[in-house]
């Protein structure tokens, strides 16, 4: 999943894993609405959004990377409002949107956790080509989950920007990652619609 930059690169070390993306696909809100029930859509209209799949019962990966996101969202100060994060479980079979809620809210309040039956899932993943498996439990192997560990951001218009691939690390560069989200900001106004957004 590499891409040239939509816009001059930065100054930041080479092996930073974090790639601008030319030819990703869009932000599907129609894909999404499926995913949403109690959660309105408006609330994305002009924000700078995040997507990122993983499950509740993850033992690592998951809250790290999350917990990283928060980090970087602490430090855009006031405007992290302008971002939501949509954790989206690849094992709904497990993950109420109860437990969704309450997992998500442990770590920042712009973090949505999302959930859909497994054909909607599948659709969402081919659309912007990010791994997962569940395999049920049986007398051979315990229950077993597997997934993509990429964060895809996508701008104000809903176009993709960034892939980043090195948020579940301890050692993930989340100074950088801020910078790039302040870039994608203060990059574009997010106009009539993103001010609506907010009285959602």
């Amino acid at each position: 999943m590499r891409g040239e930059a939509r816009w001059a690169s930065s100054a930041r070390s080479p092996g930073v894993s974090q790639r601008r993306l030319a030819a990703s696909p869009e932000l599907d809100r129609r894909l999404l609405v499926s995913f949403t029930l109690g959660f309105p859509l408006l609330v994305l209209n002009g924000r700078v959004v995040m997507l990122y799949l993983g499950y509740t019962q993850c033992p690592d990966v998951c809250p790290l990377t999350l917990h990283n996101i928060a980090d970087v969202l602490g430090r855009l100060g006031k405007t992290a409002d302008d971002v939501r994060v949509l954790f989206v479980t690849v094992d709904p079979n497990r993950d109420t949107l109860p437990l969704l809620k309450q997992y998500t809210a442990a770590f920042a309040p712009e973090i949505v956790g999302l959930r859909g039956s497994p054909d909607e899932l599948a659709r969402l993943a081919r659309r912007y080509r990010l791994a997962y498996s569940v395999s049920p439990a049986t007398k051979m192997h315990s229950y077993e989950v597997m997934h993509s560990s990429a964060v895809y951001v996508f701008d104000r218009d809903g176009y993709a920007r960034l892939l980043i691939t090195s948020l579940e690390s301890a050692n993930s560069d989340l100074s950088g990652t801020a910078d790039d989200l302040g870039r994608l900001l203060q990059g574009q106004e997010g106009g009539l619609l993103a001010r609506l957004s907010h009285l959602f």
